[in-house]
């Protein structure tokens, strides 16, 4: 809005006094609401702990190198789990996720009014708990082990992929369903003619991006006691055997690394 100074001139404002005196207002709320958890933070923090946190850390650097070489000999098993853990709930929760998928999908559902929010609230309750506490549940119900991990990670999965998938079905081209059902094709050809080749394109890069992610997510699920190599991390944080757990961490990272390349690959054939 133009002002008028003295002599007449016009200077164009990009905000009039209103909404830049809202805007001084929302900032004076932000700095004083960050000023109030800062103080509730420093309360319940032991500074001595975090201005000593780099001499701890080089101490503990110190004593994690080298990493123990010859206890690589013990972690293939382990590794071995954690990989399977990792496929097994993938391709358990691609199996549960189709149908959900289909069955939350606004063109492919039975019922928009009572089928669809039941596969809705199932993507949800999913999705909103971490692999980590699924596992904890698991393991105060069937115990611990390997068993416990496959169906934490199958579990978590079932949202992140049934929810990619619905909306890939829902994208799809209609004119191409409308043409197979114009020739008299029944319900199931025309979802297995017409809406799968579709999205099969789709359901492959899902299936290899979250079997990337539950790699990294199970390498961690042994801390809790649901196997893998976690669960060797575990025993050698408990003993502060720290060279191990420097070799530990170099296992791990090189198989998240080969994961990520192994995944790349695929996504890029598919797509």
């Amino acid at each position: 809005m133009p002002v008028l100074e003295r002599g007449g001139a016009q200077v164009w404002q990009r905000r009039t006094m209103g909404e830049r005196l809202v805007r001084w207002i929302g900032w004076l709320i932000g700095l004083v609401v960050f000023a109030v958890c800062w103080q509730k933070i420093s309360e319940s923090t032991t500074w001595f702990f975090v201005w000593d946190a780099p001499r701890i850390a080089g101490d503990i650097w110190d004593r994690a190198t080298p990493p123990k070489w010859e206890y690589i000999a013990r972690l293939g098993r382990p590794i071995w789990d954690t990989l399977n853990i990792a496929t097994l709930g993938t391709m358990i929760s691609l199996c549960l996720a189709v149908p959900v998928a289909f069955l939350a999908a606004r063109n492919t559902t039975p019922s928009a009014l009572f089928v669809r929010p039941v596969a809705l609230l199932i993507i949800v309750a999913t999705r909103s708990i971490n692999s980590l506490i699924w596992a904890l549940l698991l393991i105060a119900i069937i115990g611990p082990g390997v068993f416990a991990g496959v169906v934490a990670i199958a579990i978590r999965s079932i949202g992140f992929c049934a929810k990619l998938l619905y909306e890939a079905i829902e994208e799809i081209d209609a004119t191409q369903v409308e043409a197979i059902s114009a020739t008299g094709a029944s319900r199931w050809q025309v979802m297995a003619y017409g809406i799968v080749p579709q999205i099969l394109p789709a359901f492959a890069g899902i299936a290899v991006f979250r079997w990337d992610i539950n790699i990294r997510e199970s390498t961690v699920l042994g801390l809790v006691g649901a196997g893998g190599i976690g669960l060797q991390l575990s025993s050698s944080l408990n003993v502060l055997a720290w060279p191990q757990v420097s070799l530990i961490l170099l296992v791990i990272l090189a198989a998240v690394v080969i994961s990520e390349w192994v995944s790349a690959k695929v996504r890029g054939a598919i797509i």
